[in-house]
């Protein structure tokens, strides 16, 4: 076993790849699972720098599947878990594949990691287990309540992973980002929707519900935590937000990502991209104060002006002829 090998699952996601580049930077090696598919596609991972890409050893399976999860994390002393499904609009009308995914996936990775004596595991959580904000900013006390079949199979994961730290003493450890944003990121997240849109000329925007706050959090702040959160000694058995403790509104995002590229929109409201009106969350606002003190981790994208040049940077990302390729901006992404 090589003391320093890291398996990330979840590597060729949005996340995850950038997640398995900081490493690399860092000095780590990184084992990264990634999806198997016909094409012998690593995600994300096929544009990452040359010089990063030959440093990853790259692992494709499957997380549903236990003898592959155990195989993959063998020779491995720690464990990033980010495989999910995250859409959900699609958990709406797919949701045994969450299941499958998402909490059948958990369990492999915390069995084999019990069973191989993994030293540290640390689960990705989400802050939509939260549903609407009971009070804010939203610590980790704060009540869960599924409402959507995704939240709730995150839920069910969170759960299952903390029981193997009380019932086996697995050191796990569970990370809750909120909402992260940059370079990369699906098409099915209100940021990239609105820029690949305004970036085809397009001036009627079509989005859901615009009402509802967030705190976007930057996606290098987001992989710095979790790689301090791998040799973090007190969060063992913890859950830990990781937001910016500011919260802004769909709509007021959209009209900033608007002045930044200097266009002149008209938001549309599509029914289709509306949630049901009990599944919509309409307020996330995080206190990432145990994220400050635990992991010695401060938001570098934070407020505002924070907030403002995270956005220039997924910008000038996406209005790259290359990047932009990839992205079907005239359909509606589940």
């Amino acid at each position: 076993m090589s003391k320093n090998k890291i398996l990330v699952t979840g590597a060729d996601g949005f996340i995850g790849s950038h997640l398995t580049e900081h490493l690399i930077r860092e000095g780590f090696q990184v084992k990264a699972f990634v999806h198997y598919n016909s094409f012998n596609s690593w995600g994300w991972l096929d544009h990452s720098p040359s010089d990063i890409l030959k440093e990853i050893e790259i692992f494709s399976g499957d997380i549903r599947d236990p003898f592959g999860v155990n195989k993959a994390m063998q020779s491995c002393s720690k464990v990033l878990h980010l495989a999910a499904l995250i859409g959900i609009p699609y958990s709406y009308h797919s949701p045994e594949s969450y299941l499958e995914t998402n909490v059948k996936g958990t369990l492999n990775v915390v069995q084999a990691a019990r069973d191989l004596n993994i030293e540290r595991v640390i689960h990705t959580s989400t802050s939509e287990v939260y549903g609407s904000a009971q009070y804010v900013p939203i610590d980790e006390k704060h009540p869960l309540q599924p409402q959507s079949p995704y939240s709730a199979t995150k839920i069910a994961a969170d759960q299952l992973a903390m029981s193997y730290y009380y019932a086996f003493e697995l050191p796990i450890s569970i990370v809750r980002p909120f909402n992260t944003y940059g370079p990369r990121q699906s098409a099915r997240a209100v940021i990239p929707t609105v820029i690949t849109q305004i970036s085809q000329g397009i001036k009627d925007i079509k989005l859901g519900s615009l009402e509802p706050t967030r705190d976007f959090t930057y996606v290098k702040d987001t992989v710095r935590a979790f790689a301090k959160a791998l040799d973090a000694q007190e969060i063992i058995g913890k859950t830990i937000n990781l937001g910016t403790n500011f919260e802004i509104s769909i709509a007021n995002i959209v009209q900033l990502i608007a002045k930044i590229m200097q266009a002149d929109i008209n938001i549309v409201q599509d029914q289709q991209r509306v949630r049901p009106a009990m599944s919509e969350v309409d307020r996330l606002w995080s206190d990432n104060s145990l994220a400050k003190k635990l992991l010695s981790w401060t938001p570098e994208y934070s407020e505002m002006t924070g907030l403002q040049k995270g956005l220039e940077k997924t910008i000038q990302w996406f209005l790259n002829e290359n990047n932009q390729k990839m992205y079907k901006s005239g359909i509606y992404n589940l």
